[in-house]
């Protein structure tokens, strides 16, 4: 399994995009930085060529890449309009790709979230329309979007693996996968069990543990049933910490010396 960090929790209102912390990173043995694409996405060309210069010299690679539209881009609702959408994300994804991503996160709460009001149910055929169309896009860029699930606290709809899982298999595309997210998943009371009925459609994972959804350790945290559950898939992809913390460089060495001990254990 490959490690990496989403850096855009850690990041100051100055680099929301979170390139500072790519040197530190590098440094402590990850293998890959996870970058917002939404921030990345409003940078000038020139601004954007200065951070894919920076992330290369860092010797790290961003194989993926989280927060993929941004509140701005509509959604659901009758505010939502699927061309405009589709032009976003182009331009987005040609970022991405540029910089090497393979994985691109779809969870963007703040752009699908179902206005007071409006039809849960077509804000559903909304989001899975748009993702039908995303697909070949990804795909004509050797990118997989993954859908991820987010609990009811941040989101109202695609709340459960579950549900992301009926909805990746409603949009039937190859290149629409789904990402499973320790956190989420634990905020949800769901059963660490649904990874198996997932199965080969998982494509990433991000985790924190739950108390403060903090950098997960050894000393915090019940992970063995959600590792043990993922070993039992046969997941060997990537797995980014995605967490809050007041001390980056210590979190993240502890972080990582916790993945490597948690899937050693437990995957295959």
């Amino acid at each position: 399994m490959r490690f990496g960090c989403c850096t855009s929790m850690i990041a100051p209102g100055s680099d929301p995009v979170g390139v500072e912390a790519i040197g530190t990173l590098a440094e402590l043995g990850y293998d890959y930085v996870e970058l917002s694409l939404a921030h990345m996405a409003a940078l000038s060309d020139a601004d954007f060529q200065a951070l894919a210069a920076r992330v290369e010299g860092s010797g790290l690679v961003c194989e993926a890449c989280n927060n993929f539209f941004p509140a701005a881009v509509r959604l659901t609702g009758p505010e939502a309009s699927l061309p405009a959408a589709l032009d976003y994300a182009a331009r987005a994804m040609e970022r991405a790709e540029g910089l090497g991503a393979r994985i691109v996160v779809f969870g963007s709460s703040g752009a699908k979230n179902v206005p007071p009001g409006y039809s849960r149910e077509q804000a559903w055929c909304q989001i899975s329309d748009l993702l039908g169309r995303l697909g070949p896009m990804a795909e004509s860029r050797g990118i997989t979007i993954a859908i991820e699930p987010i609990n009811r606290l941040e989101s109202n709809i695609v709340n459960t693996v579950a549900e992301g899982l009926r909805l990746m298999r409603e949009v039937g595309h190859a290149n629409i996968r789904l990402l499973v997210d320790f956190y989420h998943l634990c905020m949800e009371s769901e059963d660490p069990l649904v990874l198996l009925e997932a199965g080969e459609g998982i494509r990433h994972v991000h985790l924190a543990r739950l108390e403060g959804r903090g950098f997960p350790t050894r000393a915090e945290g019940n992970f063995a049933p959600f590792f043990d559950a993922l070993g039992r898939t046969g997941y060997g992809g990537r797995c980014s910490i995605e967490a809050y913390t007041n001390d980056f460089a210590t979190d993240a060495r502890q972080g990582l010396e916790t993945l490597r001990a948690e899937t050693g254990r437990h995957t295959a």
